[in-house]
C-alpha cells in the first residue's frame, strides 16, 4: 500500500530540491566555488595601506594595516566588545565607533577597552604590490 503525500512531504522535498539548486547551506558563490576558494582575490594594492595606519574593508570585515614600512597586518574588522565593525584607523590605533575600544595595529591587541579580547588576526598575502586575504 502506497501513502499518498502529505503536506509536509511534498514542502520538505520542494524546500530541498530549491536548496540544492541554489547551492544554499553548501556555501556556493554561484560560479562553483565555495567561500573559502573565494579567498585569494586581490583585497588591496599596497599602496592603498598608509605606513603608521591601516584600511577597513567593510564588506569582507577586515582591517589591513602597515605599522612599519613594509610589514602589513590584518585583523578582524568586528570589535570584539560588542561585534560593532571599527570604523576609523588613526594615530596607531583601531578605533571602535561604538563604545571607544581601540586596538594597536601592530597586533591588534587592546589599547582602550571596554574590550578585553584583542581583534582576532586574518591571514593574508603579500605579492608584490598585491594584499590579498587567504
Amino acid at each position: 500500500m502506497t501513502h499518498p503525500a502529505t503536506r509536509r512531504t511534498v514542502l520538505l522535498a520542494t524546500g530541498a530540491a530549491g536548496a540544492a539548486a541554489l547551492g544554499i547551506g553548501c556555501g556556493n558563490n554561484g560560479d562553483g566555488s565555495s567561500s573559502a576558494e573565494a579567498s585569494g582575490q586581490e583585497l588591496a594594492r599596497t599602496a592603498d595601506i598608509p605606513v603608521g595606519g591601516g584600511k577597513i574593508f567593510k564588506d569582507e570585515k577586515v582591517v589591513v594595516t602597515q605599522p612599519t614600512k613594509g610589514d602589513f597586518k590584518a585583523f578582524s574588522a568586528v570589535c570584539t566588545h560588542q561585534g560593532c565593525t571599527v570604523g576609523t584607523v588613526a594615530d596607531g590605533t583601531i578605533d571602535c565607533p561604538c563604545h571607544g575600544s581601540r586596538f594597536r595595529i601592530q597586533d591588534g591587541s587592546v589599547a582602550n577597552g571596554p574590550a578585553t579580547r584583542p581583534l582576532p588576526e586574518k591571514q593574508i598575502t603579500v605579492d608584490g604590490e598585491s594584499i590579498q586575504l587567504t
